[in-house]
């Protein structure tokens, strides 16, 4: 029995989708035709629209779990699987719970696939913009266990962790972005459209114009006239910056150079080293061997130049040199998370420790940053006001002049 993915027509006259599962497409529309409803189009949800499509593109079709939606189920799989419940049923129960088509239809094409006798790491392998490389490394090692519902547990506590520590970190961004877009809004309305009414009026005085209210003349005027030249020299920016980026060798120089710039170095090293320490506890815990571990645990880290010396890292570690001399010979990692790890290695407990500096290491980039925000805002408050104080002394003097003449 597969998941199919319909269209239908109900007495109204208006469109419902959803997910069932049946032997073939002509029983789902039977199915749809019993409770009164006119089948529009149905495909596998299981499969692709054409043999051959590949692992992305289908995933594609599906839509991408956001990563709430990969936390919830990935919770929700882990307190089913953890009751009893076989795979096959917790993925049903998930997909009936879901209040997103795209999510039910995603669910549903990880169940069909088990219940064809596929495991569930290689049914998750066919959306794998969805559910990441270590994810289902992590599944595969629970499965080959016979740990999953551990296995599920503890990879549900990881998903939950990052997803929370991203959104503290994008709700402390909100308010000053906010207040950014809000000042180059005022701003710019005052100098389009304010500036120029009141500049007529001081033009028509006469009188020499101080320095300031011709910056402020000169300024309005060329943002009414080339608007869309400074909208296009912005946009070029942006595109130029990100294409440079998207080069290996300058994306990697750059990666290197902010793990010696100041300030920006401390966040860097410390989100880096919690997206590997916290990504290695959780694969270690479920049975993946260190070796392998490490290189998947390598792909999360977002700095190029470190993710290569992270690659050659793992390679002295099969080699048998120990973890810790390992990454200390990487560079770049903060000292508390070699001693921690040095410790765990000594003790028996690296799994433990790695969660424990994993931890450490997210909250302190947690703290930078919101202060950081914090001393944004009174900056931004003191730009804009600065920048308001211009445009009205500018305005003023020439008043403030013809007074002192009369």
């Amino acid at each position: 029995m597969a998941a199919f993915e319909y269209t239908a027509l109900n007495k109204q006259g208006r469109q419902k989708r959803g997910v069932l599962e049946a032997d073939s497409p002509r029983q789902i529309r039977q199915l749809l035709r019993d409770q009164g409803l006119v089948p529009l189009n149905v495909d596998a949800a299981a499969r692709s629209k054409r043999r051959g499509q590949s692992r992305s593109a289908r995933s594609a079709l599906f839509g991408r779990l956001s990563g709430l939606d990969r936390t919830l189920i990935t919770r929700q799989l882990a307190t089913l699987v953890g009751a009893g419940l076989p795979i096959e049923e917790a993925l049903g129960a998930v997909a009936q719970h879901s209040e997103k088509q795209h999510v039910n239809a995603l669910v549903m094409g990880i169940r069909s696939r088990v219940l064809e006798g596929h495991s569930l790491a290689s049914s998750l392998g066919d959306f794998p913009g969805s559910f990441s490389h270590m994810y289902r490394s992590t599944v595969a090692a629970g499965e080959q266990s016979g740990h999953l519902g551990q296995v599920l547990e503890n990879l549900a506590e990881y998903t939950e962790r990052q997803f929370e520590a991203r959104r503290n970190v994008e709700m402390a961004l909100l308010y000053p972005v906010m207040l950014f877009v809000l000042a180059i809004l005022i701003i710019g309305t005052l100098m389009v459209y304010v500036v120029p009414d009141m500049v007529g009026v001081l033009e028509n005085m006469g009188q020499e114009l101080p320095l300031m209210t011709q910056l402020l003349i000169g300024v309005s005027e060329g943002l009414i006239s080339w608007w869309w030249a400074v909208l296009i020299v912005l946009v070029a920016g942006i595109a130029g910056v990100w294409w440079l980026l998207e080069q290996p060798s300058i994306r990697s120089a750059w990666d290197h150079r902010k793990l010696s710039l100041p300030l920006v170095r401390r966040i860097s090293r410390s989100s880096n080293a919690a997206r590997y320490t916290s990504t290695l506890s959780i694969l270690t815990r479920s049975g993946v061997s260190l070796v392998e571990a490490m290189n998947i645990a390598a792909e999360v880290v977002s700095n190029q130049w470190l993710k290569r010396r992270l690659i050659g890292a793992t390679q002295r570690v099969s080699e048998g040199s120990s973890l810790r001399a390992a990454l200390e010979g990487a560079g770049h990692f903060p000292p508390m998370v070699l001693h921690m790890v040095a410790s765990g290695e000594s003790t028996g407990e690296l799994d433990d420790h790695l969660v424990r500096v994993a931890r450490y290491k997210q909250a302190e980039v947690e703290r930078i940053v919101t202060t950081l925000v914090k001393l944004f805002e009174p900056l931004m408050l003191l730009l804009m006001g600065g920048m308001v104080m211009f445009i009205v002394m500018a305005v003023l003097l020439p008043i403030l002049n013809m007074n002192q003449l009369v």
